[in-house]
């Protein structure tokens, strides 16, 4: 009798498991439905953000994108957004100049939806379509005074890049740079182009790091309107959440 329990139980959690996997490979392939159907010719073109024909960016993409193929030439741009480009959660200019790729070249610094946009820029400007992402996230490892002047430690409409490499879109997250990685015990996050690049959940001490609440969607050009909207619903302090130092900040908490 008990084993007859114990084997429902566990034909129970593989039904579970299952359903489970069931779910979230359905949720993966609309999100690759949408954009494999969608118009690439959009994720290649210019706009005020994703300002792919500025010459900063021109030459940004050129000087740093290495090989001969769309994947090699979009893993480095990967890894000089990264980490030639500061993180900066206060870099907060919600305008389509603050937002631009030319901009982030230009003040070398920029939080996840402005470097999102630099490294699409940056692949468009070699040929290669790309487009920005967003999700809602929970993030554990925010400093205490930006988790007190958003009042929340939800990051809503958090930044990332999808790129066309092989025929599937790509996640790329380029917004942590190794510096600030090494700081907040964080991995920094590697891609190689053929798999999905986000955060891990757990930091290398084994606490809780990122958890994604909830995928947006993709989008050619950033959604500022809804952004703007967003914010200034959702975090009513949005005004105290711009010109602070944060990499003062991080150097603060992390030696306590």
């Amino acid at each position: 009798m008990t084993k007859r329990i114990n084997d429902l139980t566990s034909y129970s959690e593989d039904i579970g498991n299952i359903f489970s996997s069931i779910f979230f490979n359905f949720e993966a392939l609309i999100m690759t439905h949408m954009f494999s159907n969608a118009d690439h010719l959009d994720c290649l073109a210019p706009t005020s953000i994703v300002d792919s024909t500025h010459p900063d960016v021109v030459a940004f993409a050129r000087s740093h994108s290495t090989g001969t193929t769309f994947l090699s030439k979009a893993v480095s741009l990967y890894y000089a957004v990264r980490d030639e480009i500061r993180y900066d959660a206060y870099d907060l200019d919600l305008t389509a100049r603050g937002l631009s790729a030319s901009r982030a070249i230009e003040t070398r610094g920029g939080w996840c939806v402005s470097k999102a946009v630099l490294l699409a820029a940056c692949c468009r400007a070699l040929d290669i379509p790309a487009a920005l992402g967003y999700a809602d996230v929970k993030n554990h490892l925010s400093t205490e005074r930006l988790r007190q002047a958003m009042g929340t430690d939800i990051f809503y409409w958090h930044g990332y890049t999808a790129i066309w490499l092989n025929d599937v879109w790509v996640k790329a997250t380029p917004a942590f740079n190794v510096e600030l990685c090494e700081k907040f015990r964080i991995r920094p996050l590697e891609f190689d182009g053929t798999s999905d690049s986000i955060y891990h959940s757990l930091d290398m001490d084994g606490r809780q790091h990122m958890e994604y609440l909830k995928y947006k969607g993709e989008y050619s050009d950033v959604p500022i309107e809804k952004i703007v909207e967003d914010f200034k619903e959702l975090y009513p302090n949005f005004r105290d959440l711009k010109d602070k130092d944060f990499d003062q900040e991080v150097d603060d908490e992390v030696s306590l």
